[in-house]
């Protein structure tokens, strides 16, 4: 698991095209990361508003966390069967607290 910025990191490249693409990977680290962030609390909020018992409100946040995890998949951030596996573990949780709550 890596901590630090790549640039800072021991092997220092010398080519040009390699250090311009060492920035670019960086930059792009660190911009996945804050999506994958808002991701997981994204699933967190629907989760907890499924939990909570306002199916509209728990419909709505799912909404929200599926069309992100799309977002996410179209732009690269995490690959398309991820983003499908976990929009179809969320719908099936919010299915379960449905019929709980029906019940």
């Amino acid at each position: 698991m890596r901590t630090g910025p790549l640039v800072e990191s021991p092997a220092v490249a010398n080519i040009k095209s390699q250090k311009k693409r060492n920035l670019q990977n960086e930059r792009r680290r660190v911009r996945n990361k804050s999506v994958r962030s808002a991701l997981k609390t994204e699933v967190k909020k629907a989760r907890a508003t499924a939990l909570g018992g306002d199916s509209e409100a728990a419909q709505a946040q799912a909404r929200a966390a599926a069309r992100d995890l799309d977002k996410a998949a179209s732009q690269g951030v995490i690959h398309k069967r991820t983003a499908a596996r976990r929009k179809s573990r969320l719908t099936r949780e919010l299915a379960g607290a449905a019929s709980d709550e029906g019940a």
